[in-house]
This record gives C-alpha cells, sequence and structure tokens, in this order.
C-alpha cells in the first residue's frame, strides 16, 4: 500500500520488477535510471546479495500531476532472479502497488518463466493480494535476438504460457537496446496511480 508523507506532501507508491534470472530486470531499471532526467530521479541504491543483487530507485513522474493535491513519488525495486533468494523476493514485495513481470525470450527460459510467474503469484497470495489488487503488466524481454540464429519463444508461445489466465497487459521489448522500456514503465505507472488513488479515495470515505 503507497505510503502518504504529509510533511513532504508525497504519496510513495512501489513498483517491482519481478521474473526469472537473466530475463532484463536489472537492464529494464539500468535503462531507466540512465536516461530519466536527473531532477526527477533519485540515486541508485544496489543491495548485493551472494551471486545476485537488489536496486532501488525514486523518481517523480511530472505527466501525471498530484492525487489529493499531495505529489506522487515512485520508486522502482527489482528482485532477485535466483529461487534460492525467495525471502529477498517476498520482502521485497511488501507493501508493492504495481510489478512488472520481465519475462526472458529465451526458448530455454520457457520453463523458468513459468516457475517465475508462479512464485510471483504465491508470493502474493502468502501476503494475501492477487492481481486484481496489484497492477500487473508483462514484459516479453530480449525480442530483438529473432535477429540472430539464437532460438526464442514466439508472442504467441509467451501469450499461451504467461497471461491466457491473466489478460493483463503484455508489451515485446529489448531491454538492452531501451525498446519497449518505457511503454511498459508508462502502462504500469498509470494502473498504479489510478488504483493508489481508487484506495486513497475509498479510504476517505
Amino acid at each position: 500500500m503507497a505510503f502518504i508523507d504529509l510533511k513532504r506532501k508525497e504519496i510513495r507508491a512501489k513498483l517491482v520488477y519481478y521474473g526469472p534470472g537473466r530475463g532484463g530486470k536489472t537492464t529494464n531499471v539500468l535503462h531507466i535510471h540512465k536516461t530519466m532526467a536527473k531532477e526527477v530521479c533519485g540515486k541508485m541504491v544496489t543491495i548485493d546479495t551472494r551471486g545476485d543483487r537488489t536496486l532501488f530507485f525514486d523518481f517523480l513522474p511530472l505527466t501525471i500531476g498530484k492525487i489529493m493535491n499531495l505529489t506522487i513519488r515512485i520508486q522502482i525495486y527489482t528482485v532477485p532472479g535466483q529461487v534460492l533468494y525467495n525471502d529477498t523476493r517476498k520482502l521485497v514485495l511488501r507493501g508493492v502497488d504495481g510489478i512488472v513481470f520481465v519475462a526472458d525470450s529465451l526458448r530455454v527460459q520457457q520453463d523458468p518463466n513459468v516457475e517465475s510467474l508462479r512464485n510471483l503469484l504465491e508470493n502474493l497470495r502468502d501476503d494475501r493480494l492477487t492481481v486484481e489488487e496489484v497492477p500487473l503488466v508483462l514484459q516479453y524481454n530480449k525480442r530483438d535476438l529473432a535477429e540472430s540464429k539464437i532460438p526464442i519463444l514466439s508472442l504467441e508461445e509467451m501469450e499461451h504460457d504467461l497471461n491466457r489466465e491473466l489478460g493483463v497487459p503484455s508489451f515485446k521489448a529489448s531491454a538492452l537496446r531501451g525498446e519497449g522500456v518505457y511503454e511498459t514503465l508508462r502502462e504500469i505507472s498509470k494502473r498504479m496511480i489510478r488504483a493508489v488513488t481508487t484506495k486513497l479515495r475509498s479510504h476517505q470515505v
């Protein structure tokens, strides 16, 4: 749930990038941080875990405006991709307001994609949350590999594996090239701000 800082007149909403190891979560977040205007973007913080890491920074989405005269600040986190860090994943997910699930288009990652999405839904359930309450957007990363001879999954396969039951927005992307990164961010930001606004107004009634 978004945190309200009355002293700063801010609403802090938490966005988490989730997905299998080496799928592109970190590349997405690094691209956003590198290309975003520094006057609206906070410092990147890296928390190292053995063999993996968690990234964090916050930014002010100027085009969204204010909610109830409060400025919106979105905090972006990544989770460790490796299964053995599930406790860290749960910790990062606590208080989440929106999720981008970054799936890997490599064919060899078909099962890890499904496993990671299942893990996300289980961790949300453990926190008594569902994707109906927490906005979710899917990103099918590494689509640029279609230009090479490396076997990748078709978009239809990825939709069938990951989105046939969820029915949430999905975007093709190449985080390495910066393609689809901001389209994904804009959609999830719009959805999570709408959800946060609805929750805050319902608590005022």
